[in-house]
């Protein structure tokens, strides 16, 4: 397979990696706005450098991976569905779920594979917890909690332009939860507040934040966000159901553990996404050329990209009214 790579920044040199280790295939091209991360990645790779244009269009090319800022996904999607190209988009689609309604429309008509790039889904330890609960070894699901906190806030200048916390950070928790959760919510209620970063509320955003999602069935999930955690990156899960309970702990930088008179010391949590997620890119990116090359739909799938934006801006709307929102099952 032959693949061309949008965005040359720290996500996509992660990709780039990801497609290092996979079998005959072969990353053919890079782009980018600038042409000194394009160069550089292209230096890395053995890749050619194109322009975002001539990419899209490139006969030699049968997928693109798109890792560019998310106001230039929209246009992106558009012309490598209208190029036949299989597409990998990282989240979030859009900021607009109507605008990813319009992708959707122009991917099933153009008949080509989409991905959502949740890449969560594939982390060796949630994806065992996820197949340990379709196989019914919890028996019941009743309570889902996820834990997500970042080693510290991002710059204002981000938060400017990141669509606000729900959309930005908790969209992967959001995902998560229909992916543990097996049906879709039908409530949501969000609190938020400005904690970390008093500054970020004149922002209009929050940095610490928990929902409440419930199902027809009465199913709950608990998602908790800070955008501070002083021991590192912070990413777990628990399940409590009928026959007892699972729980997905974090990723430590080592196994080494210490125990002396004062108690027992492991090592310190991983630093952040890129290095949490490592084997979760690979795997992704292995499914995404897997599913294209046999020919089935990649998951998760555009639709799946559609309803996490939903449920964030459902999360935002609850945040801000201070209400519980109802949500349309089929409004997807």
């Amino acid at each position: 397979m032959r693949i061309g790579l949008l965005g040359c920044g720290r996500i996509g040199g992660v990709h780039a990696d990801s497609i290092a280790l996979l079998r005959e295939v072969t990353l053919v091209a890079v782009a980018d706005a600038f042409d000194a991360p394009a160069q550089t990645l292209a230096a890395r790779t053995g890749a050619e450098v194109r322009s975002i244009d001539a990419l899209v269009a490139s006969d030699d090319i049968d997928a693109v991976v798109i890792g560019t800022p998310t106001d230039t996904h929209y246009d992106l999607i558009h012309g490598l569905a209208a190029h036949g190209k299989a597409i990998f988009c990282e989240k979030p689609i859009d900021m607009s779920a109507d605008r990813i309604r319009d992708c959707i429309r122009a991917v099933e008509a153009a008949g080509v594979p989409f991905m959502t790039g949740f890449n969560r889904r594939f982390d060796p330890n949630f994806r065992d917890l996820q197949q340990t609960l379709r196989d019914g070894g919890l028996g019941n699901v009743e309570i889902i909690t996820i834990l997500s906190r970042d080693p510290s806030p991002p710059p204002h200048a981000y938060v400017r332009s990141s669509g606000g916390l729900f959309r930005d950070m908790m969209i992967h928790d959001l995902d998560m939860a229909r992916f543990l959760l097996g049906e879709e919510p039908v409530s949501i209620h969000a609190i938020g507040a400005a904690l970390v970063d008093p500054e970020v509320a004149t922002l209009g955003d929050v940095d610490t934040a928990a929902v409440n999602l419930i199902t027809a069935s009465g199913k709950i999930c608990q998602i908790s966000n800070s955008r501070r955690a002083t021991y590192g990156y912070d990413q777990r899960i628990e399940v409590h159901g009928s026959k007892g309970m699972l729980r997905a702990g974090n990723v430590h930088k080592t196994t080494l553990e210490r125990a002396d008179e004062s108690g027992f010391c492991k090592s310190p949590v991983e630093d952040f996404f890129l290095q949490r997620y490592r084997a979760a890119y690979a795997a992704e990116m292995a499914v995404f050329v897997d599913s294209v090359r046999a020919g089935q739909p990649p998951q998760p799938s555009i639709h799946d990209g559609l309803k996490a934006q939903i449920l964030a801006d459902a999360a935002t709307l609850s945040w801000q009214s201070g209400q519980v929102v109802r949500l349309e099952t089929g409004s997807a």
